[in-house]
């Protein structure tokens, strides 16, 4: 099998993972926080670690303003539900995952206002963010009732890079929390949210970051105080009925799942010593190369920006004369090639694409355990089912 949809979920994971996450499962199942003896405090510390891990990698000062989450989607409903009340207005991209979409949306019903910012240019079919006209979006969607600003890092159809660092500098100006969607950016390019002024990072931990399904965070800048989402025990202040005042403890209720978070800490140490960078330039270097080679099959239309530091390994494709679904069963039956065909819960996206009518994109996406044979073989696959459907071997 050759696996092309990472943007879902990265496979195969680095082989620590795997280890690590049998090891806890033998050998410390205890409640993390809720005993003094070793299966328990063995739990414990194989959590703080991972916090310790992420930190580094997010440049996150204080460890404890981590907290762990189900996923991306948990952590996106924690900032989010957590911030804004009756009466608030709220700035989003017009590229957002439904993680953040629907919160907003339902949001809406107990009376929270919405401004959706154009994050593509008025004109052109690069679909490049141009931090000028984000900054002047957002200025421009300001009220004085605004509270919170949410925008994708990177887009999971097009693979398009927003300004986060301007984008987070006008927030920070006007004292407007930053929560930014780092579920394609999370383990495959930078992410410092002291220099780019982040005050809220929703990230999974299944994808870039290499850990198991059922495992994500939230990092909360000091002094940020959210509402939680469910109230429960934490293993701290037990003779309290009300929820911790501060993280993580604040957002964290009920068992944790110490073995995917043991595991999802060995993905970040296997980042750490690859180094961000190194990863960044080889599934930038597969994407340009990916690239390259759809635009020379003639009825395939490539979505994004061009080859650059601005793009992601996730590529978008439409092939003429085939439906986008029709060509991922065949890209899986006769050529072992998994990749994601329709909308990606971005429905907003696609609308702005175009896509949305037809079916969405064929979305193929790179992860850092791929190598240049792998794309070399998507390209030909497609080539060979774009060319049939035109000679009409395939109908």
């Amino acid at each position: 099998m050759i696996y092309l949809d990472n943007a879902a979920t990265s496979w195969p994971k680095p082989e620590r993972v795997y280890i690590a996450a049998d090891k806890a499962l033998r050998e410390f199942s205890g409640n993390a926080g809720r005993s003094g003896h070793r299966l328990s405090m063995a739990a414990g510390r194989a959590i703080e670690e991972t916090r310790l891990l992420l930190a580094r990698l997010f440049n996150v000062p204080n460890p404890k303003n981590i907290c762990f989450t189900l996923n991306a989607t948990d952590a996106l409903n924690l900032a989010i539900k957590g911030i804004l009340r009756p009466g608030d207005h709220v700035i989003a991209g017009s590229m957002e995952h439904n993680s953040v979409a629907r919160p907003l949306e339902a949001l809406r019903a107990i009376g929270v206002e919405c401004t959706k910012v154009n994050v593509l240019p008025a004109a052109g079919t690069e679909y490049t963010t141009e931090p000028n006209a984000v900054r002047n979006a957002i200025r421009s969607a300001l009220r004085p009732n605004t509270k919170l600003a949410v925008f994708n890092h990177v887009s999971n159809v097009t693979g398009a890079e927003n300004p986060i660092g301007e984008i987070g500098a006008l927030c920070r100006e006007q004292g407007i929390p930053l929560l930014v969607d780092a579920a394609q950016s999370a383990g495959t390019k930078p992410v410092d949210v002291q220099k780019l002024n982040i005050d809220l990072l929703a990230f999974p931990g299944h994808k870039g970051l290499f850990g198991p399904q059922g495992t994500g965070g939230l990092y909360i800048r000091e002094g940020l105080i959210l509402s939680p989402l469910r109230e429960g025990g934490t293993g701290s202040r037990s003779e309290e009925l009300t929820q911790p005042p501060s993280g993580p403890d604040r957002y964290e209720s009920g068992t944790m799942n110490a073995a995917g978070i043991a595991a999802l800490g060995e993905g970040v140490r296997f980042i750490l010593e690859q180094g961000i960078e190194k990863i960044e330039e080889h599934e930038a270097a597969l994407s340009s190369r990916l690239i390259r080679g759809l635009q020379e099959i003639p009825g395939i239309k490539i979505y994004g920006p061009p080859p650059g530091p601005h793009r992601s390994g996730v590529v978008s494709v439409t092939p003429e004369n085939i439906e986008c679904a029709e060509a991922e069963l065949i890209l899986d039956d006769s050529f072992g090639i998994a990749v994601r065909a329709g909308l990606h819960c971005a429905p907003d996206a696609h609308r702005l694409l175009g896509t949305l009518a037809s079916g969405g994109t064929i979305r193929i996406s790179i992860g850092y355990l791929n190598t240049e044979a792998d794309i070399d073989n998507c390209i030909e696959a497609l080539r060979s089912i774009v060319t049939d459907v035109t000679s009409g071997f395939l109908s």
